[in-house]
């Protein structure tokens, strides 16, 4: 089902239906485009134009972040679930391993995209893959990479790419690649290889995976994670805020006499 928050397109979605969508789309050959949307996401896109552009223009919207999730159930929107762009991809590689989908990994450095290609091949040893590349390419060599892509006849391709690199990237190239399922995995690649440590399960259950992170890298992340978590809480106060307003007003319009006959 397709909702809106704070201006943002979302698929409320569980995982299975989610994985069910990137399935057909890759048995039927036809393109969809998946993007995952998180707390720091949602405040970018307010003040990037670029990111939000890829954002409204994909075919699919899931809610990475427990703190979208909680920030919708808030607005009254029925969110069953997180759909986590890492356990996605965890879980669209099993898909491509038994039904024979051939994935494309793009991005990271070429040690790490390489390793990550090499454990999943380890986990699923009947998994084939279309190519393995990195990010580290100029613009004169996107049309050789674009390319490659085509000509892998990939099924899925997954980027591992920064903002905004991958997003102008698709931009101009989405049309040619030639690729039933897209779907950027921002530092996925990173966890696939072995490099970074997920947060225990009962932290990301708790929406507190960022606060790990931090942990792990606290001079990098501390401050980014401090300014968009307290933007994000002032752009939901502020919906909250909007939203009783608007249902206040509501109900002085209908009245008090017609809103007890009709309870």
């Amino acid at each position: 089902m397709r909702s809106e928050i704070f201006g943002c397109p979302i698929d409320i979605l569980t995982m299975r239906e989610t994985v069910d969508l990137a399935r057909q789309a890759m048995r039927d050959r036809t393109r969809l485009q998946h993007v995952a949307v998180n707390v720091a996401k949602l405040v970018k896109m307010r003040s990037d134009a670029t990111l939000s552009a890829d954002v409204m223009s994909s075919d699919l919207v899931g809610i990475d972040g427990m703190g979208v999730v909680l920030a919708a159930r808030l607005l009254g929107l029925p969110v069953p679930e997180r759909v986590a762009g890492i356990d996605l991809l965890e879980k669209l590689l099993a898909v491509c391993a038994s039904d024979g989908f051939r994935p494309y990994f793009l991005g990271a450095k070429p040690d790490i995209v390489r390793k990550a290609a090499d454990m999943v091949t380890h986990e699923y040893p009947s998994i084939r893959f279309a190519g393995v590349r990195d990010g580290y390419f100029g613009r004169d060599q996107e049309l050789d990479v674009v390319s490659g892509i085509r000509d892998s006849e990939a099924d899925c391709l997954f980027i591992g790419m920064p903002t905004p690199q991958k997003e102008r990237f698709l931009a101009a190239y989405r049309d040619s690649l030639g690729v039933s399922f897209i779907m950027g995995v921002g530092g996925s690649f990173d966890v696939l290889a072995d490099q970074v440590q997920r947060a225990p399960a009962a932290m990301q259950a708790c929406g507190l995976e960022w606060l790990y992170r931090v942990y792990q890298e606290p001079r990098r992340l501390w401050w980014r994670y401090a300014k968009t978590n307290t933007l994000f809480c002032a752009i939901l106060v502020r919906a909250i805020l909007r939203r009783n307003l608007l249902n206040g007003a509501l109900l002085r319009k209908v009245g008090p006499s017609q809103t007890s006959r009709e309870l």
